[in-house]
């Protein structure tokens, strides 16, 4: 009576588990953002929050060509924010990003800014 009790739990246990991993596919497939981020190395999303918030009519387009290329499998590894960057380049897009020089002097990091204020 034990074991088949036990056997029955194992089995309901199982088929939950492939309903919640059913259910975060389909999430995964319905949020292409996540799927981006997956597939995001090192500075991509501040290279992708660029271009969407600069080039708001193009980027829906550009989103669904990159998740069609990763659902596909021609993008097969980990793009970083260099890459995305020169690829927006290389189709017309150029992202502008917020750039900063920073120094570190005596233990504080200070930007250029602050540097010549303190000249004057």
């Amino acid at each position: 009576m034990d074991e088949e009790l036990e056997r029955l739990k194992r089995r309901k246990l199982l088929e939950l588990q492939k309903k919640i991993e059913k259910k975060q596919d389909r999430e995964e497939k319905l949020n292409p953002r996540r799927l981006l981020e997956s597939c995001f190395g090192y500075r991509a999303m501040e290279v992708y929050d660029a271009a969407w918030s600069q080039y708001p009519q193009v980027m829906p387009r550009i989103e669904g060509l990159l998740i069609e290329a990763i659902n596909s499998g021609k993008i097969k590894q980990r793009i970083d924010g260099e890459s995305l960057y020169y690829f927006f380049r290389s189709i017309g897009i150029p992202v502008r990003l917020k750039t900063t020089i920073k120094f570190k002097e005596h233990g504080e990091l200070k930007t250029l800014q602050d540097k010549l204020r303190e000249k004057k």
